[in-house]
C-alpha cells in the first residue's frame, strides 16, 4: 500500500467548496487526514449562503472512502473562525492542520472603492487568517505541533489595478506568515503561505477587458492570467499537502509561488540597492543619487500617459520611455 502522507491528521480548510480548496480537501483527504471542508457557499463577493459546496465536497471525499465533515461558518468573524475549528475537535479530537483559501473579491479603483468594499475584502481575507489562526494556534501550541498553511497573492506581492483592498490583504497575510512562523516555531508548528497561480471562479471573474489593460499598461505580465488545464486548481495542492506533513518540519516562514508544475520560494522584501551617506543627505545629492544609482533601471510599473504635462519629465520618457537611467 502506497504511503499516506497525512495518515491520523486533522485539517481543517476554508474555501474548500471548489476551487483551490476543493482540490486541496480532497488531495489532504486522499493522503489520510480527516478533513473539515468549511465554505459558506457564498457569492464571489461575499454574499448569499449555500451548503450545496461544501456538503458535495464532503460527499466526495466519503464516496472515496475518506473521513469529513462541513462547516458554513464565515472566517469573517472570530465566532466563525473559532467555530471551524471546533468543528475539527468535535468531529475529530483535534487539529493539526490548518489551511485558509477563503477569499472574496471587489475589485474596484480605489478612486471608486467604497468603505464597504474594502472593509468586506479585508475582513474576509486578512482577518479571516487571524480569526482561524488564533484559536488553531492555541491548541497547536498545546499539543507542541502543526501547520497552518495560509494564501497571499501575486496583487499582494506585485499588485494588480483594482486591487487595493485585496492586495493590501494578500500583502497583510504574507507579513502574517513570517511573524506567525516566529511566534509558533518553538512550539512545532510552522507557518507558510502560497501564492497560487490556477484558473477558478475567481480568477474567471475578471474581465478580458480588465487583463488586457493591465497587460499593455505593463501593471501585470501578459501570462499572468491562469489559462488551460495546465492550471487546474488541482495542482496547487500537492505543494499545500507537502508542507502539511511531518517531513516539512523545518520549513517555516516562506511564501511560495506555485502555477501549473512550477513551484518558486519567494525572497522576504530585502535591499536590492543602496545608497549610503556618513550624515543627512540634501536634496541636491539625492536628485544625483537617486536617479542614477539607486533607481537606475528600474521600471515604473505605472507611468504617466505620454499626454500629460508631468514637470520634471525629460521628453524622451513623455515619448515612450519607461525606464530610470
Amino acid at each position: 500500500m502506497p504511503k499516506q502522507w497525512l495518515e491520523g491528521k486533522v485539517a481543517a480548510i476554508t474555501g474548500a467548496g471548489g476551487g483551490i480548496g476543493r482540490g486541496i480537501a480532497l488531495m489532504l483527504a486522499a493522503e489520510g487526514a480527516k478533513v473539515v471542508v468549511n465554505d459558506p457557499g457564498a457569492n464571489l463577493d461575499g454574499t448569499g449562503h449555500n451548503n450545496g459546496p461544501a456538503d458535495q465536497v464532503v460527499a466526495e471525499i466519503r464516496e472515496a472512502g475518506g473521513a469529513a465533515v462541513s462547516n458554513y461558518d464565515s472566517v469573517a468573524t472570530a465566532a466563525g473562525g473559532e467555530q471551524i475549528v471546533k468543528t475539527a475537535l468535535d468531529g475529530f479530537g483535534r487539529i493539526d492542520i490548518l489551511v485558509n483559501v477563503a477569499g472574496i473579491l471587489r475589485d474596484r479603483m480605489i478612486f471608486n472603492m467604497s468603505e464597504e468594499e474594502w472593509d468586506a475584502v479585508i475582513a474576509v481575507h486578512l482577518k479571516g487568517h487571524f480569526n482561524t489562526t488564533k484559536p488553531a494556534s492555541i491548541m497547536m501550541r498545546q499539543q507542541r505541533s502543526g501547520r497552518i498553511i495560509n494564501f497571499s497573492s501575486v496583487s499582494g506581492l506585485v499588485g494588480n489595478a483594482g486591487q487595493a483592498n485585496y492586495g493590501a490583504a494578500k500583502a497583510g497575510i504574507a507579513g502574517f506568515t513570517r511573524v506567525v512562523a516566529r511566534d509558533l516555531g518553538r512550539y512545532g508548528v510552522t507557518c507558510n503561505a502560497i501564492s497560487p497561480g490556477a484558473a477558478t471562479r475567481m480568477t474567471a471573474s475578471v474581465s478580458e477587458q480588465a487583463v488586457a489593460l493591465r497587460a499593455r499598461a505593463g501593471l501585470v505580465r501578459n501570462d499572468a492570467r491562469p489559462a488551460g488545464a495546465t492550471r487546474a486548481p488541482e495542482m496547487i495542492a500537492p505543494m499545500v499537502a507537502y508542507l502539511a506533513s511531518d517531513e516539512a518540519w523545518n520549513i517555516n516562514g516562506y511564501v511560495f509561488g506555485v502555477a501549473a508544475g512550477q513551484i518558486a520560494v519567494l525572497n522576504h522584501p530585502v535591499p536590492v540597492k543602496t545608497i549610503y551617506k556618513h550624515g543627512m543627505w540634501t536634496l541636491d545629492e539625492l536628485d544625483k543619487m537617486v536617479p542614477d544609482v539607486l533607481m537606475k533601471g528600474v521600471d515604473n510599473p505605472a507611468p504617466p500617459a505620454t499626454d500629460l504635462d508631468i514637470p520634471g519629465r525629460p521628453k524622451a520618457m513623455a515619448e515612450g520611455g519607461r525606464t530610470n537611467g
